[in-house]
């Protein structure tokens, strides 16, 4: 991402010391850099779908660097907005990206009222703790796409393609 650059159009949120540590925070623990349970191309597949749904332009530029990092097929990346109309999800993969969806959208009541389903869905494939890092990443993407919006971080080249 060198030929990248971001620029904040709004504000500057590393000037209030508690939400920059909070952003620090869900990054160490929950972030594309941290040691995770569950398998690295599904919490990145997880992380660039909730960039998708809430459309952060900055997180879409860097979780579909990370996505091919992680090592990702293209045909995968490519068609995360309709994952559910592929054949490359198995079963648990499947249920993490619904309960990724839900708990995204969960202020939608016609999402609320399926979340119990999603849940019971997730936790078929998936251990406790397992979830629970499901959940952390799916709530720190949030809070760093939120951040970003409101920073109105907009990526663009460093210097112009030919």
């Amino acid at each position: 991402m060198s030929d990248v650059t971001t620029t904040n159009r709004r504000v500057d949120s590393s000037a209030n010391e508690d939400l920059a540590e909070l952003a620090r925070h869900g990054a160490d623990t929950f972030g594309y850099k941290a040691h995770l349970r569950i398998e690295r191309r599904l919490a990145q597949l997880l992380r660039l779908r909730v960039s998708q749904i809430n459309n952060c332009t900055y997180c879409l530029n860097l979780h579909y660097e990370a996505a091919r990092d992680a090592g990702v097929p293209r045909p995968v990346i490519d068609t995360l907005t309709a994952w559910w109309e592929t054949d490359f999800h198995d079963d648990a993969a499947r249920a993490a990206l619904a309960y990724t969806e839900a708990l995204t959208r969960v202020a939608d009541a016609t999402v609320a009222d399926g979340f119990g389903a999603r849940h019971d869905a997730l936790a078929e494939h998936f251990s406790p703790e397992e979830i629970l890092e499901i959940i952390g990443i799916v709530i720190n993407m949030n809070v760093w796409t939120r951040l970003k919006l409101a920073e109105g971080a907009t990526p663009g080249f460093t210097s112009r393609p030919e």
